[in-house]
């Protein structure tokens, strides 16, 4: 019984440490999530604003850009796939790497290559396991990117589509990526983010607004060509910040749901060494009760 009690005693206080652990983690996440939901609010303004002016360009100008060009000549694709540098979120990577692979079977199914990118530790950890060749992979930032982390990887995926298919080019972009809608809900999407389709703004005016006129200067081919790299560095940051937000808040709500799990379990713990220790004591009491029986029967 003695060995019980210990053994009891002993998972109590390795539990009330993991508590610990996890509590500490829960009010981690939360005190940052609202640094992460902020960066997601500021970052609309100027998505709106730079996704417009790529609007008013292609509506208002017959323009055969490069990056608004389907390629047919080549069959294949990137796949960029955002997930977490840590674990303990929940099902936050599951999902995101479970979309994905959904994904790439579709690719597969319809005869096309895939070359693989991705963020997080959990993404290059899941495929470097499963021994599956990436093409690129940036770590360190998942819960807190910053726009030269989306330019370097813009700049990436930009080369890479802008590249001769013979030279292993691509002709296509997706980005597996988690929206952020509230605190409960954080949904894993599928974007296909090249060749652009400026989807977001139709630059039509609303209401009773006046129909813009607009000019370009030097021309509007000029024009598109500074204007669609910024706005694929800002598609590409919003989808870094909605999945750092949608991390944080898995985390968040992982953690306090271990927190819960660990009090039930000192609980349940506590009362198996209670219990240990009344049976100890009655066995005790029966063995005084049996010798003094035994002494005054001799």
């Amino acid at each position: 019984m003695a060995g019980k009690q210990r053994y009891y005693r002993s998972r109590i206080r390795s539990t009330q440490a993991l508590k610990k652990i996890f509590r500490a983690m829960e009010l981690m996440a939360a005190s940052r999530i609202g640094k992460a939901r902020a960066s997601v609010e500021a970052s609309g303004p100027y998505a709106r604003a730079i996704t417009r002016a790529v609007s008013a360009v292609v509506g208002h100008a017959e323009i055969d850009h490069p990056l608004t060009r389907e390629r047919p000549e080549s069959r294949r694709t990137a796949v960029l796939l955002i997930t977490s540098d840590r674990g303990m979120a929940g099902a936050y990577s599951a999902a995101v790497l479970r979309e994905g692979e959904r994904l790439m079977r579709d690719l597969y199914d319809d005869g096309a290559d895939v070359d693989l990118y991705v963020t997080g530790r959990r993404a290059v950890s899941y495929f470097t396991f499963r021994r599956r060749e990436l093409a690129d992979s940036w770590t360190g930032f998942s819960d807190s990117p910053t726009s030269d982390v989306a330019w370097e990887i813009a700049q990436t995926m930009l080369a890479k589509f802008l590249l001769d298919p013979a030279d292993g080019g691509v002709g296509q972009l997706y980005v597996v990526y988690t929206h952020f809608q509230n605190m409960v809900t954080q949904t894993p999407r599928v974007i296909r983010m090249l060749p652009l389709e400026v989807v977001e703004d139709t630059g039509e005016p609303h209401d009773d607004e006046p129909i813009p006129l607009y000019e370009f200067e030097p021309s509007p081919e000029v024009v598109l060509d500074a204007l669609l790299p910024l706005y694929v560095r800002s598609r590409i940051h919003s989808f870094l910040l909605q999945s750092a937000a949608s991390e944080l808040a898995a985390r968040q709500r992982a953690m306090h749901t271990a927190t819960e799990n660990a009090e039930e379990l000192i609980r349940d713990f506590t009362r198996l060494a209670n219990q240990a220790r009344q049976s100890e004591i009655t066995q005790e009491i029966s063995e005084i009760v049996s010798g003094a029986d035994a002494l005054a029967s001799s």
